[in-house]
């Protein structure tokens, strides 16, 4: 082997180095991100959920199984099927105002759907428990709806803290997660594809049943993620509009380590909402690549 050889199999180990180097320098940022404040709390939670609570509260570093048995105490399983409904029920309903909304802002011409997709997202350019109270102050018993029923003739109703409440919050908190990627499927439809269905014949409701509803199936499966995930683990919303009536599995797991000081059961109970979400988003990933 020459030494011209040696040199540039040396350059070429050097510059494969150099590159190596250079993206481990950009990804570091965002890997230390996710170790910090993702991976190691993680791991703790993990760790947590297979010791036992102190008298006290805290962690005893005793090994044990029963914080798993506990899940399925009546109790908590009451808790879980709530929050189902009530989750489900949101994603239903953000579905049926959704689609509509995403199908007319995608049939408007280019200058308004820039308009109306800022309007769909400017709910987020306020902070969430400014209007979660906005909500409160226009339900409650004096507040305006009530104002308005009054002097109609009609009220005043008691508005606030039932489950109604619960999903009319979760729906307005996470509709626009459930038009984002509706329109961002209708978007890319061919509209020769409906008209053809036409020039067949085809009413608009088998147009729709036929063709645009398989063609998005995609967009409403990740619009019903969207929403379904953080409506199922929200504990914010049925605090304050449910005023603790009603408990979804974001309460329960927020009062085993804030109130009952429980933290190896509220591990367990975290370890067993992130699997549902696991399980739920290796769905929508299979139905996605199955579409």
């Amino acid at each position: 082997m020459t030494s011209s050889t040696v040199s540039g199999a040396t350059a070429k180990q050097r510059s494969r180095r150099s590159r190596v180097l250079g993206r481990l320098a950009f990804l570091s940022p965002g890997l230390a991100y996710l170790i910090v404040l993702m991976l190691i709390p993680l791991a703790l939670i993990i760790s947590y959920a297979f010791f036992r609570r102190g008298r006290f509260g805290g962690v005893v570093y005793e090994l044990t199984g029963e914080n798993f048995t506990r899940l399925f105490d009546p109790i908590y399983l009451d808790v879980v099927l709530d929050s189902l409904k009530l989750a489900t029920a949101a994603t239903l309903i953000a579905l049926l105002v959704g689609y509509p909304t995403a199908y007319l802002i995608a049939q408007l011409p280019a200058r308004w759907k820039t308009i109306a997709l800022i309007a769909i997202v400017m709910p987020f350019w306020t902070n969430f428990l400014i209007r979660i109270y906005a909500w409160i102050v226009l339900l409650s018993g004096p507040g305006l709806v009530n104002t308005v029923l009054g002097k109609l003739g009609l009220g005043p109703f008691e508005f606030l803290y039932n489950q109604g409440t619960i999903v009319t919050g979760l729906v307005y908190s996470y509709l626009p997660l459930m038009v984002l990627p509706l329109y961002a499927a209708i978007e890319k439809l061919d509209p020769q594809l409906r008209e053809a269905s036409a020039n067949l014949g085809a009413r608009p409701a088998r147009t729709f049943a036929s063709v645009t509803l398989p063609l998005t199936l995609p967009g409403v499966v990740t619009g019903c993620m969207f929403v379904f995930v953080p409506s199922f683990g929200n504990f914010v919303i049925p605090e304050l509009l449910g005023g603790g009536r009603s408990i979804m599995v974001g309460n329960l797991i927020r009062d085993q380590f804030l109130k009952a000081r429980d933290w190896p059961f509220g591990s367990a109970l975290t370890l067993a909402l992130l699997a549902v979400l696991i399980v739920l988003l290796l769905l929508q990933a299979w139905s996605a690549r199955r579409a």
